[in-house]
């Protein structure tokens, strides 16, 4: 029996995240033989999605995943969403009596995963289980070997494995401060900064910015790094948080220091990046947009680190023209990039 659970973590009304992930395999094994070690291919599977496509009388044109009420004439497409996880889990018979645990890092950066045994009988793990292990690279890892105890007598355990993007063991550099993230010239708006109240209460969210910016304004990397997580296939926007918080358009990029940025609320389909992409400060990634629960268009921005098993935001700096570093705050008035 197997059972598989990935889930996505959106807290507050900005961020994207793919954490905790969890996977658990149930095994039986027959008395004196580990045999037919499960295999579990939990990549999840594309889902389609009926997008309706409308003008109104206004001229407006509108986006929604519901058959829209209106005489407009309505055009309806259907698109596939790659909902891939994080990690992959595996078992491989290793000689008939033992088998081995095998993760998949299905991220072009540094995950972190929890391994654990659930109702384990007549069973003993190498190394011990519960534990965490850093996976470093894409690829297959091996982490540990699970054998029988006493082979006169049934086995069986469960295996579950989360997962958290980043190197928990990675510390920020002080030092770094960020370009902002638009052209020369753009007018923009800090309409929530640090700790604000709206939606930036929960760890991962704190220390974010949200940049009011007109709708398709480029969204340019504030540092260099490698692109580990994309998102671009969500088109709704609206103040429903249960319906919308997880539909926010994104790209995460890892940073030299192991920290990494998370550029939110994109435009539809507009990202120019994909995952293992090297970006340069100043490369444009995407468009702004209002995807998600945002009302809006806007990007929030903000810089996180896996602080074991969990992100947490950390303080920022941007650059001013000549080079001081400042920290963001709410603005009573439109600024613009120098």
């Amino acid at each position: 029996m197997v059972a598989a659970a990935a889930g996505r973590v959106l807290n507050g009304c900005d961020t994207a995240t793919k954490v905790s992930r969890a996977m658990t395999a149930a095994l039986t094994l027959p008395r004196s033989a580990l045999v037919a070690m499960l295999a579990l291919g939990l990549s999840a599977p594309l889902s389609a999605k009926q997008l309706y496509e409308y003008v109104d009388a206004n001229g407006i044109r509108h986006f929604t995943d519901t058959p829209p009420q209106t005489d407009a004439p309505v055009k309806a497409t259907r698109i596939q969403v790659d909902n891939k996880p994080l990690v992959r889990l595996e078992t491989r018979d290793v000689d008939g009596r033992s088998g081995r645990i095998i993760v998949h890092n299905l991220s072009a950066g540094p995950v972190e995963v929890d391994v654990e045994l659930r109702e384990a009988v007549n069973v003993d793990a190498d190394p011990p289980l519960p534990r965490r292990f850093v996976l470093g690279h894409a690829g297959e890892h091996a982490l540990a070997v699970v054998s029988t105890r006493d082979r006169s007598k049934d086995a069986a355990f469960q295996v579950s494995v989360n997962a958290v993007p980043g190197d928990p063991r990675s510390q920020p550099d002080p030092l770094v401060h960020y370009r902002l993230p638009f052209p020369a010239g753009t007018r923009y708006l800090v309409s929530q900064g640090f700790g604000g109240g709206y939606s930036h209460t929960d760890e991962q969210n704190f220390h974010a910015v949200d940049l009011g910016v007109a709708e398709g304004t480029p969204i340019l990397a504030a540092r260099d790094g490698l692109v580990v997580e994309v998102e671009r296939d969500f088109y709704e926007s609206g103040a429903d948080r249960s319906r919308l918080a997880a539909r926010a358009n994104m790209v995460r990029v890892l940073h030299e220091d192991g920290t990494m940025a998370v550029y939110a609320h994109l435009a539809y389909e507009s990202t120019l990046v994909t995952p293992g992409s090297v970006v340069l400060a100043g490369q444009r990634i995407g468009s702004a947009g209002a995807t998600g629960f945002a009302t809006g268009p806007h990007l929030h921005f903000v810089v996180q680190r896996n602080a074991g098993m969990r992100l947490v935001s950390i303080p920022f700096r941007f650059s001013e023209a000549d080079g001081a570093p400042y920290t963001p705050e709410r603005s009573r008035g439109w600024l613009r990039v120098p």
